[in-house]
């Protein structure tokens, strides 16, 4: 059953206190804590079978490989995809984003080709492409939001053309919270013959999420937010289109065979996938981590995630609606959005918001949340953001409510 005060057990850090108060973790969509069974399979492995992959026939090479292939299978389960060859490792979202622009945009695009990317994107979703753009002369287009901030679909059908390249989209934006329409925007995109690359960062730790029914080209997300390590992301993508993809990064395990040429030069033989885009030593203590993580998740049932996350949503916007003096950002409808809830309080900025939440030992994040184009929209330089996640209680929301209310009061006499 999905308890969350017994699953708050599994989670060492949610002991300690901050400033003499209870630790009170909101800041889950900057990244999660992990389980005590996360922490002892990364440790696990360096304790007993510690070794580089793919490059021995020794033991613990073996064993070390057939925990990284296993991880491979699990992730590409997890998320619904047609195999383990369609999950390329990387260290996190934003680089996933980087090898597509790269691999992709930078091969395969032309001058005057175009690409479409949303107000409410991440900076790692949008800045590659500026890169790119630079480099090949392609022309980027910005979706708007409608008035429930969600991806205005109108807006993206008129600009959604024969040139159009790639389609990039959040699932969930990490500012408003708001649930895209991605299996809609992916079919759009697809009667243009464009691409379609999702940012799944803040979806794949909190719902279910099925790439072929969605049907995308690609999706990324990062470990370190759904309760895995730090330094472990995915790139998911079709097969058929990582097969036509050139690698990003050249050496190590990507390749199959290099020859020198008499004449001069190289004959360069690119390993199958996903290996093709895995060059170096990877990190094979993350993707242990990452699959015990998927594995904690899988007991739980994300559909129960996602339900459970809502309900703390529903609670705290009905709770937050009581308080002069509070700005809410995002849908209104909890049903809309996932556990994000950004807001401002009159008078003050994120980060003093942020700051004298820290002093009753509530962790939220405040800034623009890689996100300035949105803080832009609405006119506000930067935002607190109070995220939840599995092991969060409606209790600490009471506090979290309640140290708001004090800091309106300090804000009302300033």
């Amino acid at each position: 059953m999905f308890d969350p005060k017994v699953i708050r057990k599994d989670f060492p850090i949610l002991s300690r206190k901050v400033k003499g108060k209870r630790l009170i973790y909101f800041d889950n969509a900057a990244t999660s804590q992990k389980p005590i069974q996360v922490i002892e399979a990364v440790a696990n492995y360096y304790k007993y079978y510690n070794s580089n992959v793919h490059r021995a026939v020794h033991t613990l090479s073996q064993e070390a490989s057939q925990k990284y292939e296993d991880a491979h299978e699990v992730v590409a389960r997890f998320i619904g995809a047609d195999s383990y060859r369609e999950i390329v490792f990387v260290k996190n979202a934003t680089e996933g984003t980087n090898l597509v622009a790269y691999s992709l945009g930078l091969h395969e695009f032309s001058e005057g080709d175009e690409v479409i990317v949303t107000l409410m994107d991440h900076h790692s979703n949008i800045v590659p492409w500026h890169i790119i753009s630079k480099v090949k002369g392609i022309k980027i287009y910005t979706v708007g939001i409608d008035e429930e901030g969600k991806i205005d679909l109108d807006d993206l059908a008129s600009k959604l053309s024969s040139r159009t390249k790639i389609v990039c989209v959040p699932h969930v934006s990490n500012v408003l919270g708001t649930i895209n329409d991605v299996k809609t925007i992916a079919k759009m995109a697809h009667e243009v013959g464009a691409y379609i690359l999702v940012d799944g960062a803040q979806s794949v730790p909190h719902m279910p999420v099925n790439v072929k029914s969605l049907d995308v080209d690609f999706l990324v997300f990062s470990g370190h937010k759904m309760l895995g390590p730090m330094g472990i992301g995915v790139l998911y993508g079709k097969e058929e289109v990582l097969e036509d993809m050139e690698p990003f990064l050249g050496g190590g395990d990507m390749i199959s065979s290099v020859s020198a040429r008499l004449e001069g030069g190289f004959s360069v033989k690119y390993n199958d996938l996903p290996w093709k885009f895995e060059a170096g030593t990877p990190n094979v203590a993350g993707a242990v981590g990452l699959m015990e993580a998927i594995k904690y998740l899988d007991n739980l049932g994300m559909d129960n995630v996602h339900a459970y996350e809502r309900d703390l949503v529903k609670y705290t916007l009905e709770l937050m609606e009581e308080l002069e003096g509070v700005e809410i950002y995002g849908p209104m409808n909890p049903n809309s959005r996932s556990g994000v809830v950004a807001f401002n309080i009159v008078g003050l900025g994120g980060h003093e918001t942020a700051s004298l939440l820290d002093d009753y030992g509530i962790m939220v994040r405040s800034g623009h949340h890689c996100a300035q184009p949105l803080h832009e929209y609405y006119n506000i330089s930067n935002s607190a953001r109070a995220s939840y996640y599995i092991y969060n209680l409606k209790e600490e929301i009471d506090i979290f409510i309640e140290a708001l209310r004090d800091i309106l009061v300090i804000s009302s006499e300033l």
